[in-house]
């Protein structure tokens, strides 16, 4: 099996936040690497844990031989978390997830490189693999997992990916090179597959991360105590890999802290709930799910220029902008929650992140 390094794999089982990361372009939608250094520092000084790059908030489209920024975004972003990690303690170094996309020889050959610049573990995006059986999904898996140990990743249908039963994550939890699952069907069934297929499988050594971006709060605090032939598992999802937190990222982080100390402590404020609703509200707004998603790298573009981290909402292709209304609903939820935002952080320190 496949090591990860004993303080990598003790964050990543202690539950951290780790932000999706976006994709810094120039108006001619080319790489823009100041900025896209400087966000890699804004994630890092805002506490975050670890970093998922390569994945759908970087933009699939990184891949395309007409752009070929794959391979190039990676390794800036390695470059750049290994900067990070010389101001920080070995313990709070930070965990570098690689999203893996494709066929079989495709996603190897990502996690080969993946590997090679120094990231941790890979993102797995089975979604290249269609309506394929789930013994062939398995199979894909077990390969990839033969090259880097595994963050499984139960996508949402509406962005790619496919109902995945319970059966399958059985299998999943088998692999023994899986150290994590990403759970992101916006669905708490399915969600609820995941959780006791972990359970029954036995495998207390695979950590549960949210990226339910409409139950972010509620999956930190919930407790899943599930009943198996070995008696009763209680499991709990420890952390969170969201696009959503590639934005207002330092409240993002005192947000999981607040989670985990209700957790800790067995008393869930009021408040806390409410807060809940706010950051759903937020997600929608930013993810333009009145739009079935069609906005959501757009979104999350226009907080980040609104903050002057990002020069514009551009993405690689053209087409994929802010839907009608949805700056207006950005303003709505600005004006409604501003304690959810971190502008005032990134005011005092952005143009140290943005230089050199």
């Amino acid at each position: 099996m496949l090591n990860l390094p004993m303080l990598i794999r003790a964050a990543l089982d202690r539950g951290v936040a780790i932000p999706a990361m976006p994709l810094a372009l120039t108006p001619a939608r080319r790489l823009d690497e100041r900025g896209q250094r400087g966000l890699i520092r804004y994630y890092a000084a805002a506490g975050v844990g670890g970093l998922a790059v390569g994945v759908h908030t970087t933009q699939f489209a990184i891949r395309e031989p007409r752009h070929g920024l794959f391979e190039p975004v990676l390794a800036l972003a390695a470059e750049e978390l290994t900067r990070a990690d010389r101001d920080r303690a070995p313990a709070d170094a930070l965990i570098r997830v690689a999203g893996l996309c494709g066929d079989t020889r495709q996603a190897v050959a990502e996690a080969e490189l993946a590997r090679d610049l120094g990231y941790h573990v890979g993102l797995l995006n089975t979604s290249a693999l269609g309506a394929a059986a789930e013994d062939a999904v398995i199979a894909h898996c077990r390969a990839v997992a033969e090259v880097i140990p595994l963050f499984g990743f139960y996508l949402q249908p509406s962005v790619g990916g496919r109902v995945l039963p319970y059966g399958f994550w059985r299998k999943f939890a088998e692999i023994e090179g899986v150290v994590a699952i990403k759970m992101a069907p916006f669905n708490r069934y399915q969600t609820l597959d995941v959780v006791r297929a972990v359970a029954e499988a036995g495998r207390a050594d695979v950590a549960l991360y949210t990226g339910n971006d409409d139950a972010i709060v509620h999956d930190l605090l919930t407790s899943y105590r599930i009943e198996t032939p070995r008696g009763r598992v209680e499991r709990r999802i420890v952390g969170g890999l969201l696009g959503h937190w590639s934005v207002w990222t330092r409240r993002a982080v005192e947000l999981l802290d607040e989670c985990q100390a209700a957790t800790r402590s067995g008393a869930v404020s009021t408040e806390l709930l409410a807060k809940a609703v706010h950051v759903t509200d937020a997600n929608a707004a930013f993810f333009d799910a009145a739009n079935r998603f069609q906005g959501c790298i757009a979104g999350l573009h226009e907080v980040l220029r609104r903050q002057r981290l990002l020069a514009g909402v551009w993405c690689l292709d053209p087409d994929e902008t802010l839907s009608p209304g949805q700056i207006e609903e950005i303003d709505r939820v600005y004006r409604s929650y501003p304690e959810l935002n971190d502008d005032a952080f990134v005011a005092a320190h952005r143009d140290a992140w943005l230089s050199g």
